[in-house]
């Protein structure tokens, strides 16, 4: 069986979870298919059967909109795939190049679905015109697939409401994974002084884009109430758009004002170096409006680290409250295009509260990381979620 896997992230360019999930999925593959080749954006790749693209350069000179040069760099991927058994796409950036191979060569198509742009209206704001193009790329190919491969049921739930003509026979639920031989608990070994970070004093530590849909705003807020002595480490960069890069610096300046402690990480750690930081942390949040899956959970889970999340999306499939940490009811304005909550200020007090709950119960936060990592380890295995993907490719051939 000869397959491509189809993304916009692979190493060493990985800003989210679907380039995580892309990186190691093609690991474990490799050793259960004839052949595997991966293709994806950006520069050129040193790895064997990898190969990446580029949008049209007449469109990047013309400045086009985002959304054509990526529908154009997924041209060129369906074109360089000729001679497989099936294409296997990942997130609306790629998942056109799939459709584009299905059809130019009349083989089966695999989707996984790591988001769904109708729950991402915030896209607008990044994309302009180009969100209709997205949205319109993403229902073209999840409804004309093969088979919908889902990151977790919640996902699953949520692909069948925004796309009803999709036959849920083709849908799968396959979670994503984690690699704990990798992400497992890490002495600091000088990290945490080098970035202004006290080891000796309480962690809480954010990991993610500033987007809208990661709820950094609502940490912030909740940051206010925390306890004095405990320490806001926030690993946030690649802000979706202007507007709000500038909401959270502000309010990130506005909160160093107000309390000591919150250090403000701007750049993309190297892995190494973010698997120290989960592992000092006396708490991990994850604060999503929406999130289908969030591996950085999981992350904080194989790192022995307690995690207080918002229970929305496939979280609650991955954070089992009172036994790995602690889910916050969210509360969805239904009006809201975001999914923010209805009160944003009692979601951010229970937030605060969650994370206080641990921060005055050390005993309890270090048994719920040790059932975490538990947890990861025995559930979360990417040896089985290939395997389960394999099957589902052998089963359209």
């Amino acid at each position: 069986m000869k397959v491509a896997l189809l993304s916009r992230e692979y190493p060493p360019e990985v800003y989210g979870g679907a380039g995580v999930h892309v990186e190691y999925l093609a690991r474990e593959l490799r050793r259960l298919l004839d052949h595997l080749e991966v293709h994806c954006f950006g520069k050129p790749r040193e790895e064997e059967g990898v190969f990446a693209h580029l949008a049209d350069p007449r469109l990047v000179e013309l400045d086009a909109n985002p959304a054509l040069l990526t529908l154009s760099t997924d041209l060129s991927m369906a074109a360089a795939v000729g001679g497989v058994d099936l294409v296997h796409s990942h997130t609306w950036y790629a998942n056109f190049a799939g459709h584009v191979a299905k059809l130019l060569y009349d083989i089966p198509h695999v989707v996984t679905t790591h988001s769904l742009e109708p729950l991402r209206p915030w896209k607008a704001e990044q994309l302009g015109g180009g969100y209709a193009l997205s949205s319109f790329a993403e229902k073209t190919t999840l409804e004309a697939a093969d088979a919908v491969i889902a990151v977790s049921a919640g996902m699953a739930r949520d692909v069948l409401r925004c796309y009803p003509a999709i036959d849920p026979a083709r849908l799968h639920v396959v979670h994503n994974g984690i690699d704990t031989e990798e992400y497992r608990p890490t002495p600091d070994d000088g990290l945490l002084q080098q970035l202004g970070i006290d080891p000796t004093l309480p962690i809480v530590i954010f990991v993610g884009r500033i987007t809208r849909q990661k709820g950094l705003p609502y940490l912030l807020a909740a940051a206010r109430e925390l306890r004095p002595d405990a320490q806001l480490v926030i690993l946030a960069s690649a802000a979706d758009t202007p507007e709000i890069a500038r909401e959270v610096e502000d309010a990130i300046a506005a909160l160093q004002q107000a309390r000591r402690g919150v250090v403000w990480i701007r750049h993309m750690v190297p892995k190494d170096e973010l698997i120290r930081l989960l592992s000092a942390a006396s708490v991990f949040v994850c604060p999503s409006i929406y999130e289908p899956m969030g591996i950085v959970n999981l992350e904080a889970m194989a790192c022995e680290t307690a995690v207080v999340a918002t229970r929305t999306g496939g979280i609650p499939e991955v954070v089992t409250d009172g036994e790995t940490g602690l889910l916050v009811d969210i509360d969805p304005d239904p009006s809201d295009p975001y999914g923010a909550p209805r009160d944003g200020a009692a979601f951010a007090h229970a937030l605060a509260a969650s994370i206080n709950t641990l921060l005055d119960d050390p005993d309890r936060a270090a048994k719920l990381g040790r059932a975490g990592r538990q947890r990861a380890v025995e559930q979360f295995s990417w040896t089985a979620i290939a395997a389960r993907t394999a099957e589902i490719y052998r089963s359209l051939l």
